[in-house]
C-alpha cells in the first residue's frame, strides 16, 4: 500500500511545504479547515501512537509549537488548535502519523468538537481504575 505522507516527503508527490528536516515535514492540508492548517509529519513513516516512538512525537509536537507561534505573529492566528487523530474512528483518514496544526481566529465559527455529545463520565472512578490498570500492565511489559 502507498502511503501519500512517504511520497510528498521522497519529492513523488506535490505539496506546499512550510518547514523541512532531515526528520519532518510541514505540509499545508489539502482541505484545511482554518486558513494555514499545516500538517507535520515525521518523514519515517508510522501509522499511529501505538507504533510511534516518544522521541517522534516531542518532535512533532516542538515544530508544531513553531508552526503555531508563526501562525499567531500574523493575520492568520489569535489562538491554535494541536491535535493528532489516532486511528480511523478517531477521523485519522491518512495512515500515517501526522500532527494538525489549526490557526484559530476570534469568531471563526469552526468548532472542533461538535457532535461530541457525552459530556460526563456516568462512572468516572471505574474509567480511572480501567486506564490505572491498563497503565500498569504496560509498564509491567516494558
Amino acid at each position: 500500500m502507498s502511503c501519500v505522507f512517504c511520497a510528498i516527503a521522497t519529492g513523488e508527490a506535490p505539496a506546499i511545504r512550510i518547514f523541512e528536516d532531515d526528520g519532518y515535514l510541514a505540509i499545508l492540508d489539502i482541505r484545511p479547515f482554518t486558513r494555514g492548517h499545516t500538517l507535520v509529519v515525521p518523514k519515517k513513516h508510522s501509522v499511529d501512537l501505538t507504533d510511534t516512538p516518544a522521541e517522534t512525537l516531542a518532535g512533532m509536537i516542538t515544530i508544531g509549537q513553531r508552526i503555531a507561534r508563526a501562525a499567531r505573529a500574523t493575520e492568520l492566528a489569535d489562538a491554535t488548535n494541536i491535535g493528532i487523530n489516532d486511528g480511523r474512528a478517531a477521523f485519522q483518514t491518512v495512515s500515517h502519523i501526522h500532527l494538525h496544526v489549526l490557526p484559530r481566529r476570534e469568531g471563526d465559527k469552526l468548532s472542533v468538537a461538535k457532535g461530541l455529545l457525552l459530556r460526563r463520565d456516568p462512572d468516572r472512578e471505574e474509567t480511572g481504575r480501567i486506564l490505572r490498570d491498563a497503565l500498569a500492565g504496560i509498564d509491567a511489559g516494558q
